[in-house]
Order: C-alpha cells, then structure tokens, then sequence
C-alpha cells in the first residue's frame, strides 16, 4: 500500500519513536525534516528533498526494514497504523517546524545506556547535541559535507 506523505511521516514517528513521549516524537520528525531540508551532503544529493526518498534510503531507518540481521522485523511502519498523536506532529513537522533543542540533528539513535557517545555516525560525520528521552541527537560536522 502506498500512503501519502503526512501517513508515512506519521507511521515513522510512531515506529522510530512512539515510546518517546511528545518531545521524542517530535525530535524524531525533526531529523527526518531537517534531512529532507539539508542543503548539502548525502542526504541532500540522494533525497533531493524528497521525503520519501529520504524515509525509504536504505539503512536509514529499521521501521522500513522487513528484515533486521536477516530476523524479520515485527516492528515496521506496514505493522501498526498511527494514531492522532503521530499526525499532529507530523502535521507540525511537516509545517515547517522543529523541535529547537535537536538544533540541525540528521541522525539519532537509542544507545541502550546513559551517555551519548560524541560522534555518530562512526564515520565522524556528526557530533553529539542532545538527548530526547532515550535517544542520543547529532548536528553534522564539517565532514559530513564531503558525504
């Protein structure tokens, strides 16, 4: 089945983040805006602002994954459809705005332990901003221009 953007992005924000809380959601919807919005690098030449390029850009998110480690995935965004919560901040998202504190995050991720490590992706092309309940958010670094 092929949803629309605004579904899509919600059943991302639901996958990737449904646990987070409001701010988890929405830091989420962030990341994925601000690659879509980037004016250089990876993201910007390979999703040419498209957002379903973006979502669907292999290895980027595992909710679009049918497999995980050769396991299928139970947790995808065919699996469970979004609830109000997850378009409203789609709908916020896609409205232009973002959630300040993750700054020009392009990546984030669940460290399953208390600290963050500084860079991420482990090319260095990003650098540790924040953390949003229990995910770790990253601001791009100089390197990842040459991406």
């Amino acid at each position: 089945m092929s949803y629309d953007n605004r579904e899509l992005l919600a059943r991302l924000i639901k996958c990737e983040a449904g646990g987070e809380g409001d701010n988890g959601m929405r830091a989420v919807a962030s990341v994925v805006m601000n690659r879509v919005n980037v004016s250089y690098g990876e993201y910007h030449r390979l999703g040419q602002g498209d957002i379903r390029k973006i979502i669907f850009q292999p290895g980027q998110f595992d909710c679009v994954a049918s497999e995980l480690y050769g396991v299928p995935n139970p947790q995808t965004i065919w699996a469970s459809p979004p609830e109000e919560i997850h378009f409203e901040i789609a709908d916020w998202a896609l409205a232009g705005n973002r959630l300040y504190t993750t700054g020009a995050s392009l990546w984030y991720f669940n460290p399953y332990v208390e600290t963050c490590p500084y860079i991420f992706p482990r090319n260095g092309s990003g650098s540790f901003q924040v953390r949003v309940a229990n995910h770790c958010f990253y601001n791009p670094t100089e390197l990842y221009a040459q991406t």
